[in-house]
């Protein structure tokens, strides 16, 4: 298996060719990209004062949809700590605060930024300071304590670390010089500005670009296209909430399934199978 990086945008966003692997496998990765890898989120919150017209339920659902920033080498899975207590520990467990009031003659709008991380744990804070939570009138206020676990998102949504996860066949588009007539008709079919037209000719300038689709082959009148994939090479595309990096959602997904497949062969070896 090889791997190439093809794109990285800042620690968010990242495209990377694998080679050598099966569909069946990329799946495997994406899948445990999507829901194994564990990240933080709100699961717990304790309201004390809440005079806004939104209700603790609502509210407490738009807290656990918040992106925290994940430490994953400072905490473990509240099922792996040995604490056993119902609000954790510093090791399974995080704790932020909200205490906020409506102020002057209009309405003051609550942010994630207003969401504090406790002393104790001040590396996990909301991903973005600007996720609108709820709207206060003068004299209107919430005051709670909200505890954070790492989780799963197989287990809920909040704690899937991906907004995007997908991957496609690496494609291969070709050109024949000796057909094309620069007719141009591929430029104006395609809608992923795969291909141009120089000197009277057709050229292919941006083939990862190309998701197959056929259009350009089948609208071409003198037979001269090609696009086919590459066989057991597929290129990804991962974007996290922002708990994550993304090197790092990519580098635990595979940790996670070579965990598994030790357990798996472990398990066929106490059969007598292998």
């Amino acid at each position: 298996m090889k791997i190439e990086i093809l794109e990285k945008e800042g620690e968010d966003k990242l495209s990377f060719v694998v080679r050598g692997v099966s569909p069946q496998f990329a799946n495997s990765i994406r899948r445990a990209m999507i829901a194994e890898v564990p990240v933080m989120a709100i699961d717990d919150v304790y309201i004390i004062e809440n005079t806004s017209v939104m209700y603790d339920e609502v509210l407490a659902h738009r807290l656990g949809l918040i992106p925290l920033k994940t430490d994953l080498d400072s905490y473990v899975l509240p099922e792996e700590c040995e604490c056993k207590s119902e609000t954790g520990c510093s090791r399974c467990s995080a704790i932020l605060v909200l205490d906020v009031e409506g102020t002057g003659e209009g309405v003051t709008t609550v942010y994630s930024g207003d969401l504090k991380p406790h002393e104790s744990n001040p590396d996990v804070k909301p991903v973005s300071d600007k996720i609108p939570i709820v709207k206060l009138a003068p004299g209107q206020r919430i005051r709670l304590e909200a505890y954070a676990r790492l989780g799963t998102g197989k287990k809920h949504a909040k704690w899937s670390p991906v907004t995007r996860c997908t991957y496609k066949y690496y494609p291969v588009v070709e050109v024949d010089e000796s057909r094309c007539d620069g007719c141009g008709i591929c430029v104006d079919v395609c809608h992923r500005d795969v291909f141009e037209v120089r000197d009277g000719k057709a050229y292919v300038k941006n083939q990862l670009r190309c998701d197959l689709c056929g259009e350009c082959v089948s609208r071409c009148p003198h037979d001269a296209l090609k696009a086919e994939w590459e066989k057991n090479s597929l290129i990804f595309f991962v974007e996290t909430t922002g708990a994550l990096p993304a090197w790092r959602v990519v580098v635990e997904a595979f940790r996670i399934l070579a965990k598994k497949c030790e357990i798996f062969l472990s398990q066929l070896g106490e059969l007598g199978v292998v």
